[in-house]
């Protein structure tokens, strides 16, 4: 078998995808969502919807709002729980035509490790995503605010999750992206998702009050996309690329073009996640036009990872 006989499969984390399109947490459910609107196998992989301990409803109406370039958000990571989750949902997604990742979330350190050691056991998991940059708990604390608090975080999590991989969600926002991402790799992180929603807000003008019931949210969607580009090609130029340690792309991805960019940017991975609510059938679509994009180009997308040309210096 030639490179081309499989052209855009890719290995993350040790994990062999078919294809580097995957779902993004929250965005397909528990899985089995997506497969009613088309085959899972459509997609290298499912990132399941963040985990938490107990049971978790939310924030209130109204959670999440159209914007002009995207979208806001501020769900509070509502959840079944991780004993409906591993009991019910978990079974039922096994069946999907894919691999499955399973997202991590908690208010603290022994809630993160609570639901990771539980997944460090789940067969049907081929790897975790630690949600370490949601920004819609109820006191605002994010452990990806410094990188000590992160690389604490990562540690306690490894030893109770054994060898299975990880990646670490992070958001956009990074005072100092490199060192973020060091520190998780450091700790114990197999590779990186970049990113999370920028932090935004939407004010009614007639009543004067935020449009979202918590206030803020996180913003997502076409409209953040050239920024994530430039922090994965920070991340991939400055640390990743060095250490071997693979970039899923995340943010506003709408068509193949835009997944090519953080492809050449220097991600393995590529995150569907607002799009999928207005076209579900995109993740087909981009891995359709990779095909045709790495034929076009000659070589398989494992050899096109990073492969954006630098300007030269500007006279």
């Amino acid at each position: 078998m030639t490179m081309m006989d499989d052209p855009l499969g890719i290995e993350l984390a040790g994990v062999r995808l078919r294809n580097p399109v995957i779902a993004a947490a929250g965005t397909c459910g528990y899985g089995t969502e997506f497969d009613r609107v088309l085959p899972a196998s459509a997609l290298g992989a499912i990132t399941l919807k963040s985990i938490t301990p107990e049971v978790r409803d939310g924030n209130q109406p109204w959670r999440i709002l159209d914007a002009k370039a995207g979208m806001l958000n501020a769900i509070g990571l509502a959840n079944c729980g991780l004993e409906v989750f591993l009991h019910e949902k978990l079974p039922a997604a096994a069946a999907l035509d894919t691999v499955l990742i399973g997202s991590i979330a908690g208010h603290s350190v022994e809630e993160y490790c609570t639901v990771a050691k539980a997944f460090g056991a789940a067969e049907a998991l081929s790897m975790v995503e630690v949600n370490a940059s949601c920004p819609n708990t109820s006191d605002g604390r994010q452990f990806s605010s410094d990188p000590s608090a992160l690389g604490e975080l990562i540690a306690q999590i490894r030893r109770v999750l054994g060898s299975k991989p990880m990646l670490v969600k992070l958001p956009p926002d990074m005072a100092d992206p490199v060192g973020m991402c060091s520190a998780a790799v450091d700790a114990g992180a197999h590779g990186l998702t970049l990113s999370n929603t920028w932090p935004a807000l939407a004010i009614d003008v007639e009543t004067r009050k935020p449009r979202l019931s918590r206030g803020s949210g996180g913003f997502s969607g076409p409209g953040i996309h050239p920024m994530v580009v430039k922090l994965v090609r920070e991340v991939f130029v400055n640390f990743a690329r060095d250490r071997g340690v693979p970039i899923v792309g995340l943010g506003g991805v709408l068509d193949w073009e835009d997944a090519a960019e953080f492809v050449l940017a220097g991600a393995t991975g590529i995150g569907l996640g607002t799009a999928l609510f207005v076209d579900p059938a995109l993740a087909r679509k981009c891995a359709k036009g990779l095909q045709k994009w790495v034929n076009r180009q000659g070589q398989p997308l494992h050899a096109l990872i990073g492969a954006m040309d630098e300007p030269g210096d500007l006279a």
